[in-house]
């Protein structure tokens, strides 16, 4: 060993030759022992060293030290390709790239969303804007302002959710009832000629069952203008019910008492599911007619609270629930079910 240098220079250059050259884990295997083993070069020039001058010693056992390391690092870098280089061809055997792609499973709008959007089109097909308001509201907007005092009997049409005063400051502020506040709303900074709808949630404290929640969704209408009357009220309703259950659909008002209107009425619709005389049928019970809102002309005291002369503008409103929508078109009987998050309930919609 007369010339380490240029032994090292050499053994190392075989070796990566060879360990290139290797296509599997055998010829890993033979290439570890032929070099790195018991009986290996890179063992051999180890245990030549002591046939070294002692000043080239030191030298000549620091550089196989650092080789060595080097070929033990290469070999398992190498070991790690081929395992790759195997598995991607296990996978590439495996997969049929011309198979079709497995479909995607298509999210829906849920149907309550899906019938409030469309009761929301309907209307501004017929010249209705969209407002909204806030959920969180103040006694005074929510009866105060549309002739529900306190201690008034109407009242009791709603179990309400009051806000804690220590919250709120002392202002008495609750989870609105309903979505007719923002009748008052709209109107303390609109001038006449309005035509909006008001979607929105409401809270009621009461027991759930089949027909009742909590919580509920509703859409307000209001409309304002000069010589709007009963006439104009139902032929938008109307309108409104054949464009939601179909062409042929017939509207009937009964006389019913809101606060907030004067006449008021409850509109149905005859049964879009029997002939109107079953009495197996699950919307109508063989009645004929559907109830699905209340409406009426807006009060006059509501109209002069919000500035108006009432010798000059009239107006109609009516409120409905979307659930109550959505239960009639699709013939659910129990309102549960809409929020009960079953998928197999609904992916019927």
């Amino acid at each position: 060993m007369t010339s380490p240098t240029a032994t090292l220079a050499e053994v190392e250059q075989d070796a990566r030759e060879r360990l290139a050259a290797a296509s599997d884990e055998a010829a890993l295997e033979a290439w570890r022992t032929g070099v790195l083993g018991r009986s290996g070069t890179l063992t051999g020039l180890l245990r030549g060293i002591g046939a070294l001058p002692e000043a080239e010693r030191k030298h000549a056992g620091a550089a196989l030290n650092v080789l060595k390391q080097s070929l033990e690092a290469a070999l398992e870098e190498r070991r790690d390709a081929l395992r790759a280089a195997a598995l991607a061809s296990t996978v590439a055997d495996a997969l049929d790239v011309t198979l079709p792609g497995r479909p995607m499973r298509r999210g829906r709008l849920h149907p309550v969303t899906q019938v409030r959007r469309e009761i929301l089109d309907v209307f501004a097909r017929l010249g209705f804007a969209t407002v909204e308001g806030p959920e969180v509201e103040l006694e005074r907007y929510n009866f105060d302002l549309l002739r529900i005092p306190e201690h008034h009997p109407a009242r009791d049409m709603w179990d309400t959710f009051w806000l804690d005063p220590s919250t709120t400051e002392g202002v008495s502020m609750l989870l609105r009832t309903h979505t007719s506040p923002m009748q008052a709303r709209f109107m303390e900074t609109h001038e006449p000629p309005i035509r909006i709808v008001v979607p929105g949630r409401c809270y009621r404290y009461e027991a759930t069952d089949a027909t009742h929640e909590w919580m509920l969704q509703q859409v307000e209408l209001l409309a304002v203008d000069e010589g709007l009357s009963m006439a104009n009220l139902k032929g938008t309703l109307q309108e409104f019910a054949r464009q939601m259950f179909g062409p042929q659909r017939k509207v009937l008002m009964r006389n019913s008492y809101f606060p907030f209107v004067e006449p008021g009425v409850e509109l149905s619709v005859d049964c879009f599911v029997c002939p109107g005389n079953d009495p197996a049928c699950p919307v109508c019970r063989g009645s004929g007619w559907i109830e699905i809102m209340g409406a009426g002309m807006v009060h006059p005291e509501i109209l002069e609270a919000a500035g108006y002369d009432t010798r000059r503008y009239t107006g109609f409103a009516a409120g409905m629930g979307v659930e109550r929508v959505t239960m009639l078109k699709y013939g659910i009987t129990d309102i549960r079910n809409l929020y009960q998050n079953d998928p197999r309930f609904l992916a019927q919609f």
